[in-house]
């Protein structure tokens, strides 16, 4: 597994989608997924500190686990299919019992910033889906999401490698 971080929330010119673009911790690989608007909200809310004086979606499923005493080991991006990624939520429980729930890779992530929980992608789906960036330092990554992302060249090389 590779342990990743969120690196940007990025708009689809062509399509008007949110794109999260996830980074390998270890490498300089990034892995976009194409997610909904209400999720890119709630991730960009949760990664500028912003906060509302009612609980949202994410919020309140942290809530949910604070309460009954379980926390999030981790998020993980397990699967592709069909341009469809999956995820699941690793919970320890209070009786210290680890369930995996199904999730999608948007709701997990959300949850994951909340929790300061780690967020993982499976092998297969990096080196699937994954992309070779042209950064090495932080203000070549910040720079090249900026000017040179290209999500149309991505989409169509993810299709063709379908």
């Amino acid at each position: 597994m590779r342990e990743a971080e969120v690196r940007a929330l990025l708009l689809d010119p062509t399509t008007k989608t949110p794109v999260l673009l996830l980074k390998d911790r270890h490498s300089t690989k990034a892995m976009p997924i194409w997610i909904g608007e209400q999720e890119a909200m709630s991730i960009a809310i949760e990664l500028q500190g912003h906060t509302f004086p009612r609980p949202l979606s994410h919020d309140l499923m942290k809530e949910l686990l604070n309460t009954l005493g379980g926390n999030l080991e981790r998020a993980v991006i397990t699967s592709v299919k069909d341009d469809t990624y999956y995820a699941s939520l690793v919970v320890r429980d209070a009786a210290g019992a680890t369930r995996d729930i199904d999730a999608r890779p948007s709701d997990a992530v959300a949850l994951a910033l909340r929790t300061q929980a780690p967020i993982f992608i499976e092998e297969a789906v990096f080196e699937k889906s994954a992309i070779e960036s042209p950064f090495v330092e932080e203000e070549q990554f910040e720079e090249f999401v900026e000017k040179d992302l290209k999500l149309d060249e991505i989409r169509r090389l993810a299709a063709k490698d379908s």
